[in-house]
């Protein structure tokens, strides 16, 4: 088994793209460095999602969306945190512009791109109303306590959290957090699996189970990948920069567009799952990722600023603002009848549209 799974792509692939990693970590690259670079990141995001399908089928849902999104998350926290050390007081902002990024990706982006994919395919798609709508609640809750909280409290200037309030936001952002992951594994596990489109997949491509060992290898793999995948889009992160200033971009058009790169995994399983008529991992994959990316990089950035100089801006701005609670209103209204048609995919499809825009042209 495991000679026939080392004959696969899937494997060579990430080897490929740490060899890749390791040779332009920290250098400036040309022309076709870029390109190659490129190449590498696409080629681990697509190693990335054939990995989690296999722990996906071994471990079942919804484990299989959460094992996806907190890898990912687990990564760019400590990328974020790397960069906020080496940044300075340029990197103020860093955290609440990934973080807020990765939830308009996830809420508006993904969610709306697995609706209407799920709609083309029986043109309703259905999903578990009761598991969706909770975790459509505790994103709005974390986003509200981590970013939307900090632009009005007094304790200090600016939208800043004082030490206390941080403390507080952190604490509570992983307890509830964690509160989710026990509900959505153990105690309601049934309200976050798919309803219609036969069940939770348990089988591979070969019409097998996956082994105990050829899951734990693709683990590893998925690990590598998901490392490159982040690892890359770092490097690739100057030529994004110099793109953007050439364009006339403004510089937050450099994180959604690092954070679009970095949630490319998530992207293309939810959508694959919904192709398959499982809606509901899908949406388990968009949500479970919002939340992971607000309750993990909240109390990392916390414990960070022990050793971090400068000021943490964590407040959102009113065309923030704006676009959160539109984004969590026309959630809960999608969310209700546990059904949703082509019309819902291309309202949140719109409001994504809407923050990419406005994220390039404030």
């Amino acid at each position: 088994m495991i000679r026939a799974l080392t004959a696969r792509w899937t494997v060579f692939v990430p080897l490929l793209a740490v060899v890749a990693l390791a040779s332009t970590w920290g250098r400036s690259l040309p022309g076709v460095g870029v390109v190659v670079v490129g190449a590498a990141l696409v080629g681990a995001v697509l190693a990335a999602v054939n990995h989690a399908e296999v722990v996906a089928n071994r471990v079942g849902e919804p484990f299989g969306s959460l094992v996806l999104a907190v890898a990912v998350t687990v990564i760019e926290v400590a990328l974020i945190v790397t960069l906020m050390i080496s940044g300075g007081e340029k990197s103020a902002s860093l955290a609440r512009d990934t973080v807020f990024a990765a939830v308009m990706i996830t809420c508006n982006g993904i969610f709306g791109l697995s609706l209407l994919v799920g709609a083309l395919r029986r043109r309703v798609a259905v999903f578990n109303a009761e598991g969706t709508g909770a975790a459509l609640a505790t994103v709005a809750t974390l986003s509200t306590l981590s970013l939307v909280l900090p632009t009005f409290t007094t304790s200090k200037p600016g939208p800043e959290f004082s030490p206390a309030q941080l403390a507080f936001a952190a604490v509570a952002s992983l307890l509830l957090y964690g509160l989710f992951v026990m509900v959505q594994t153990v105690r309601h596990r049934d309200d976050f699996l798919p309803v219609e489109g036969g069940g939770v997949v348990t089988e591979d491509e070969n019409g097998e189970r996956p082994t105990v060992r050829r899951t734990l290898l693709s683990f590893g793999l998925l690990f590598v990948a998901l490392v490159c995948v982040v690892g890359l889009a770092k490097v690739i992160s100057p030529a994004i920069e110099h793109g953007v200033r050439y364009a006339g971009l403004p510089p937050a058009a450099v994180g959604v567009a690092i954070a679009l790169l970095v949630l490319l995994p998530e992207t293309l399983a939810a959508v694959r799952a919904a192709r398959r008529d499982q809606v509901q991992i899908s949406l388990n994959l968009a949500l479970g990722s919002a939340m992971a990316s607000i309750g993990l990089t909240i109390p990392a950035i916390a414990v960070a600023t022990i050793w971090l100089q400068g000021p943490l801006i964590l407040g959102l701005g009113a065309t923030q603002m704006v676009l959160l609670a539109i984004t969590v209103v026309v959630g809960a209204l999608t969310v209700v009848p546990g059904r949703a048609t082509l019309l819902q995919g291309g309202v949140h499809l719109a409001l994504f549209s809407a923050f990419v825009f406005l994220a390039a042209s404030p």
